[in-house]
């Protein structure tokens, strides 16, 4: 159950995923029990730690529409997380590949249990220049399924690499 068809387990990957799970969920509990929405701490120059609210996807793509995105991204989140466990059964040897895709769970996961939860996604992390121009804020799921992405390219990359 837990080895894929080349020997590799499954066991380090969802490990992996639930970790970063427990500790995005972790920050937002920190979050929603020391912040009111849109309270704002400085850290740096360049950074602040801040409530915010995503009813929408990346970039709150989707935020101001009337609640029906809720569960559209609640399906897209819970329909990933089913093909990521598939891939990581027929894959679980490739390491980076499946470093990037528990990544990806561990994300998708985090922001599904928000949406249910809460209607909207915890987000907190926020970037700054010069007070001016701000990079939507995000959190530890948002961090993690970015890295997964990332290392799904890199994967891809060396892959072809590998095939020349």
């Amino acid at each position: 159950m837990l080895r894929d068809g080349t020997g590799g387990s499954l066991l380090p990957w969802l490990a992996l995923a639930l970790i970063i799970l427990i500790v995005d969920q972790f920050t937002k509990i920190l979050i929603l029990g020391y912040y009111k929405f849109g309270d704002s701490t400085t850290i740096t120059s360049f950074f602040n730690i801040v409530r915010a609210h995503n009813t929408g996807a990346a970039f709150s793509l989707l935020a101001a529409a009337s609640g029906w995105q809720r569960w559209l991204f609640t399906a897209i989140g819970v329909a990933a997380t089913l093909f990521i466990l598939y891939l990581l059964k027929k894959h679980a040897g490739q390491k980076l590949f499946c470093f990037a895709l528990a990544c990806i769970l561990g994300g998708a996961i985090g922001n599904v249990i928000d949406r249910l939860l809460h209607g909207y996604v915890v987000d907190f992390l926020q970037f700054h220049w010069q007070n001016r121009w701000y990079f939507p804020a995000f959190n530890v799921a948002d961090t993690a399924i970015t890295i997964g992405a990332a290392g799904l390219i890199l994967d891809e990359l060396l892959r072809v690499r590998r095939s020349r």
